[in-house]
């Protein structure tokens, strides 16, 4: 059998198996039929030709082209997928492709805004605070809670009243794989809730009930989309790489302690992670800064 023969019965078989959608089998199909190319234009196309070398040269001129690391990573796992089949089905001598390694995913630093910016941001907030108008209250409260208490939206949204430990200066918050955590609030976000339950609450709430601390402009539970349309709003005169949502806060309170002497396992329970390695991409984002401020001040950098 031919390699494009191979190549045609392994999508069938796919297909007849009903596990992948349309999207996916054109997936399969436009990758598989990048290698029988490569194969052609190296006299390649019986089977017996096919071996890991084909592959791993094939490999090297896709990640050698400029193709996007997702599209890369895809290409590996087609070719893969054909190569244990081919060789299960009898029609390769060895899985030629069990070597080939998936490449390995570039980590994306998260973008992180300065102590100064922020400053700016949060000076904006005390004025729309300082007139009075609910919403400007509440959203004064929001931003300081995210970049306080590092909250994911979720978090911030799901907060109730009886949560809030005004005392304790702390929140019980509910996050991923719905593991409950205590985390602290600092002093400008302490008063800021303590302004915004005080005199932009009862207002929002109207003649409503409600267990959540943050509400819309109807008294109705606040949602994410709301808290993403004010950050975005907040940080679009400050360019950067990366989202502009509410996560940005949290990035940047989880990096700020770092930059001041934080030890990485506080971080991790503040944060609510599982996995110390995931806290760890704040160490590489510190680096990161701490070399653009030497590149730029140190006289023999």
């Amino acid at each position: 059998m031919s390699l494009t023969a191979a190549i045609r019965a392994y999508l069938e078989a796919r297909a007849d198996s009903g596990e992948l959608s349309e999207h996916s089998l054109r997936g399969y199909q436009q990758d598989l039929e990048s290698f029988r190319e490569y194969a052609k234009r190296h006299d390649a196309l019986a089977l017996t030709q096919v071996d890991s070398e084909l592959c791993r040269s094939w490999l090297w001129e896709q990640a050698t082209g400029g193709l996007a690391p997702r599209t890369l990573r895809r290409r590996v796992s087609s070719l893969r997928g054909w190569s244990r089949w081919a060789h299960r089905e009898g029609l390769l001598g060895a899985d030629v492709a069990a070597s080939i390694h998936q490449p390995t995913a570039p980590k994306r630093l998260p973008r992180v805004l300065s102590e100064h910016q922020l400053g700016e941001i949060f000076q904006v907030l005390e004025h729309r605070a300082s007139t009075g108008d609910p919403v400007g209250l509440r959203d004064r409260a929001i931003v300081e809670l995210l970049y306080s208490s590092a909250l994911r939206v979720g978090e911030l949204c799901g907060v109730e009243m009886d949560a809030v430990d005004f005392s304790e200066r702390t929140l019980r918050v509910v996050g991923k794989g719905n593991r409950e955590r205590v985390v602290p609030m600092g002093g400008p976000a302490h008063r800021a809730l303590t302004d915004y339950l005080e005199r932009g609450r009862g207002a929002l709430l109207a003649q409503k009930t409600s267990k959540r601390v943050f509400l819309n402009s109807r008294g109705g539970p606040l949602g994410p989309r709301t808290v993403y349309q004010l950050i975005a709003a907040l940080l679009e005169p400050y360019p950067g790489n990366g989202p502009s949502g509410p996560h940005t806060l949290r990035h940047s309170a989880a990096t700020h302690l770092l930059d001041h002497g934080a030890d990485l396992r506080s971080v991790q329970e503040y944060l609510g992670h599982q996995s110390l390695a995931t806290t760890e991409l704040y160490t590489h984002v510190s680096i990161e800064r701490l070399r653009s401020a030497f590149d730029q001040a140190h006289p023999r950098a």
